[in-house]
């Protein structure tokens, strides 16, 4: 039986893909404010799968990776649908910033999700996506970066440890870090869990990588991470593949003391257990004069280092697990 999928200007009929957008308001000169759509829709009937890139705006690994999939997607032999928000926060988007810098009051949109229909903007903006997302979307994922500030090494973070861990599970077998995210509210994969469906948030790249082979190989990994977890969920055909084993913890970041330059050590362990009291980087004036070596707190796994050299007291320096548990497959 034929079907349709519908977002926004976007709509998808049974064994097709389209592209299109949603308005989610307006600018001052009463223009729309749109964000991009993509639509798969499968031949038969099947879970509904949703992929946001781009909720911060310096993070351009999520528009490489929708795009990427939905290149390799074929509809017609598909079950179910997938739909690819290549660019959420258009206008952070657009500037290169972490959010929109037209909006001072609610600047970072992964903090206020739902968000609010009489809000501030990226509270209306991200209102209109949660709409959308809520009435279609079975299952979320969220594709994140280190973005203009750090780097960050292969890690998933989910809120609830039901269908959002099975999602993070089916990720595939170089995804073997499972976070519990520190933010249990305003975030994409934080309000499908309140409904109770899943969402997970994946971690790979940054600004700093992004020369050519890198960041091209960074958009691969990420559309082959989301065709594996098609692959799980049977929308496409093939046999998913999982890591031997998960170690599970919760995600946590280690913010510097000192206002300085930001100096790392040369080779830091990442995704490597590493004990308390390793030396991760010192923060030093502009004379030289050392104002703080930054150590590990606890023994952990180290999965993001900061690369933006200047550095304020209170910025997030090391992103970090102590883990709690590990299960093999």
């Amino acid at each position: 039986m034929d079907r349709a999928v519908e977002v926004g200007s976007c709509r998808a009929t049974s064994g097709t893909t389209a592209s299109g957008s949603l308005v989610v308001g307006y600018r001052p000169d009463g223009c729309a404010i749109e964000v991009p759509v993509l639509i798969a829709c499968g031949r038969e009937p099947g879970p509904c799968i949703w992929i946001n890139g781009s909720i911060h705006g310096d993070e351009p690994e999520g528009p490489l990776a929708i795009l990427t999939l939905f290149r390799q997607l074929d509809p017609s032999t598909m079950r179910g649908t997938v739909i690819g928000i290549p660019v959420l926060n258009t206008m952070a988007f657009e500037a290169c910033e972490r959010g929109n810098p037209y909006d001072t009051f609610t600047y970072d949109m992964n903090r206020i999700y739902p968000g609010k229909p009489d809000g501030f903007l990226s509270e209306r903006i991200a209102y209109a996506h949660y709409v959308a997302m809520k009435e279609q979307a079975d299952l979320e994922i969220s594709i994140h970066s280190g973005g203009a500030h750090s780097y960050l090494a292969q890690a998933a973070i989910f809120s609830r440890a039901d269908k959002s861990l099975e999602l993070a599970k089916a990720l595939g077998p170089s995804w073997n870090l499972l976070l519990r995210s520190f933010a249990t509210k305003g975030s994409p994969n934080a309000v499908m869990a309140e409904l109770g469906k899943g969402g997970v948030t994946i971690e790979l790249g940054g600004l700093c990588d992004t020369l050519p082979d890198r960041y091209l190989d960074t958009g691969g990994v990420l559309a082959d991470t989301i065709m594996n977890v098609l692959r799980h969920f049977h929308v496409v055909d093939g046999e998913p593949r999982y890591a031997n084993r998960w170690l599970i913890g919760s995600a946590e970041v280690m913010p510097v003391q000192q206002s300085g330059l930001w100096i790392p050590e040369r080779r830091i362990p990442l995704r490597q257990p590493v004990k308390a009291g390793t030396l991760v980087a010192t923060v030093v004036n502009l004379t030289g004069k050392v104002l703080e070596e930054v150590r590990t707190v606890k023994d952990c796994v180290i999965f993001g280092i900061r690369t933006r050299p200047q550095i304020f007291a209170g910025d997030w320096a090391v992103f970090y697990s102590v883990i709690e548990t590990e299960v093999t497959a």
